[in-house]
């Protein structure tokens, strides 16, 4: 029996988790489509939107949409279903440079509308207002902006075929908002349908699933349609078109890719359909049907975005050895964490990336083997440390739930969420862990969550005792800034033989190189290197001593053939070192990468570091981000322009 403490916050924490619905409900005029709640706690309200959701909700969109691959835009119709409450009489929806030409109600009737002028929204936008009339469905007719932040159109030379154009489109984390009039936050699930019209020869595919075959105009373009009967946020509406092709790989997973793409990408991902079995035998059953993947071009700005039933990935990840398929297993995890149960607010991503970071993790042992899972994740906690070295154990955004405004890639709501929960595993057991954290998924499916409700659940769910929570610190964990000293550590044996490799490295010396220079390290042998998985290799690249001399880096350049490397996370990692040495053999390269590549992830950071290289690197970081700014998408775009801003 519980202690009357532990009863008391159990209490607590379950009052601050109230919703208007306490499970997902029937739509009253269409009984096949569910409606999710929505939380009305003020840890749950969502500064990120204009909606007041509490008031009016949208709980259902179809679009018809035209894609103008001349004007680079977007056009046609949004047709919204309302769930108002009772007096309610205007709804508010998220729009950002939508040009909105009419609003209707169901049966044509104009509706009254204004788009409220705001003063320095950003990307938040301004709100559009409705005067409902008593209407239940909304049509909008408008066009997206030619610049839509979420939309980017690559012309034909961007692609690897050359020949036509391609548009795909990022919408996390409030960038939907600028093609699709809605209300654009994570705690407002929508379903949602789709026509997209596209010219002949391009194939449209979106995160629905498609309905039969596309329909022949007559006028040289053709018209898809799209349905995702299950409620979603409205950040997981995605679009892609372009010249594509798809290979199958399982009863339920494929890839789409342009075709000269597409039989490398079916080759890096043939171990999907045995990730996806191995993540039902650890959470449940995969609840969106089927899972394929599209492998976009380069200029994608993420590693992959997990759109349900339409994982969006970079080519980048491609190594033709599978070594970076934990970005496989990432994607495929949100379909739980992420799609199924997804954070209310932006400031409580770590739900989503966290748990999902751990699921992946669980996901790589079960396919490849615990010595590699347990490698990737001391490649994990050696980030974390790197980032808390760098921004101090104490600053606020090193907690897991913040206040502040979401930011992709972080050490903290990726690694240090996931390590949360490894530590949380290593305490109580792995079968009751994996048995809370499925009853998790299974009891709050297609509906929103915020840190609260999480830590409520875990102490109903998972903690014995008083004693047993004093050890797991969860509210430490959670809701405090840096790393608790609970942290399960990842086995220091994980990378012995790499770690002995670059202290042997880093004291070993041969005789003079060229006359009179020092003597130079010697590289550790070949087939050590070679024989290395990818991990490995990231270990001692991320490892390299701090003082190594330009002849050092040739030889070791030269005998490793570092600058050859076909997998982009060893590539990135030797370019990164290189210029923030000032090694100037590798700049070509670093051209001719940041030209071709566009993932966040690779970019900002290497003009980072060649602006940090002040007289040396600057000039070389304008002169190639002035060739190659318009080439990437809006999220790299303000990153690097962050960058090229600083002192």
């Amino acid at each position: 029996m519980r202690s009357i403490t532990l009863a008391t916050i159990l209490a607590l924490s379950a009052a601050a988790c109230t919703t208007m619905e306490a499970a997902p409900l029937a739509d009253t005029a269409n009984p096949a489509r569910m409606v999710s709640p929505i939380l009305t706690t003020p840890e749950a309200e969502d500064t990120q939107t204009w909606a007041e959701p509490e008031r009016a909700r949208v709980t259902h969109v179809a679009l018809d949409l035209d894609l103008d691959f001349d004007a680079r835009r977007v056009g046609g119709t949004a047709m919204l279903d309302v769930l108002a409450e009772p007096g309610a009489d205007t709804i508010v929806l998220d729009t950002n440079g939508l040009e909105i030409a009419r609003v209707t109600d169901g049966s044509g009737r104009e509706l009254p509308w204004e788009i409220e002028s705001m003063e320095e929204t950003g990307a938040k936008g301004e709100p559009l207002r409705i005067t409902l009339n008593g209407a239940r469905t909304i049509r909008i007719d408008y066009r997206a902006p030619a610049d839509a932040s979420a939309l980017q159109w690559l012309s034909p030379e961007q692609t690897e075929g050359g020949v036509h154009p391609f548009l795909f489109s990022q919408g996390q984390a409030i960038l939907n908002r600028t093609w699709i009039p809605t209300q654009d936050s994570p705690g407002i699930r929508q379903t949602w349908e789709a026509r997209i019209t596209a010219p002949k020869p391009l194939d449209v595919v979106m995160s629905g699933v498609r309905q039969g075959e596309p329909e022949d105009l007559g006028n040289g373009r053709r018209a898809f349609r799209f349905v995702m009967d299950k409620p979603v946020p409205p950040y997981l509406i995605a679009i892609a078109a372009g010249d594509i092709d798809f290979a199958l790989i399982g009863p339920r997973t494929g890839v789409w890719a342009e075709p000269a793409t597409l039989p490398r990408a079916r080759a890096e991902v043939g171990d999907t359909e045995e990730m996806v079995e191995a993540a039902e035998a650890l959470y449940g059953e995969y609840r969106w049907g089927r899972y394929d993947m599209i492998v976009l071009p380069p200029a994608f700005p993420y590693g992959g975005m997990e759109n349900p039933v339409m994982t969006f990935l970079t080519p980048t990840f491609i190594a033709g050895d599978r070594s970076n398929n934990g970005l496989i297993a990432h994607e495929l995890a949100h379909s739980w964490s992420g799609n199924l149960v997804t954070n209310a607010v932006w400031g409580d991503s770590w739900l989503n990336e966290g748990v999902t970071t751990y699921f992946e993790n669980r996901i790589m042992e079960a396919v490849y083997g615990e010595k590699r899972a347990e490698q990737e994740a001391a490649l994990m906690y050696a980030n974390i440390l790197e980032t808390l070295n760098e921004v101090g154990r104490d600053a606020p955004g090193t907690a897991l739930s913040t206040d502040g405004e979401y930011e992709l890639g972080s050490a903290i709501a990726y690694e240090k969420g996931a390590f949360f929960l490894m530590t949380v595993e290593s305490i109580v057991g792995r079968e009751r862990f994996d048995a809370w954290l499925r009853q998790w998924f299974d009891n709050h499916a297609f509906q929103p969550a915020t840190s609260e409700m999480f830590y409520a659940d875990m102490m109903a769910n998972l903690v014995r005792d008083e004693a047993e929570a004093e050890r797991l610190t969860l509210r430490e964990w959670i809701f405090e800034p840096g790393l608790p000293e609970n942290v399960a550590k990842p086995d220091p044996a994980a990378f012995a033989a790499v770690d002995q490799a670059v202290l042997y490295y880093a004291t070993r010396y041969s005789t003079p190189v060229d006359g009179p220079n020092p003597p130079a390290r010697v590289s550790f042998p070949e087939d050590h290197w070679f024989g290395w998985t990818s991990a490995e290799r990231q270990r001692f690249l991320a490892n390299l001593p701090a003082d190594l001399t330009e002849i050092e880096m040739r030889i070791l350049d030269d005998n490793l053939r570092l600058s050859q490397s076909a997998n982009n996370e060893e590539l990135f990692l030797w370019l990164n070192y290189a210029l923030d040495h000032r090694y100037e053999p590798v700049v070509p390269l670093v051209e001719q990468f940041l030209a071709r590549v566009g993932r966040a992830k690779f970019v900002r950071p290497l003009f980072a570091t060649l602006w940090g290289e002040g007289e040396w690197g600057r000039p070389i970081a304008q002169r190639i981000y002035a060739d190659t700014r318009a080439s990437y998408h809006s999220v790299t775009q303000a990153g690097v322009d962050r960058v090229l801003a600083s002192d």
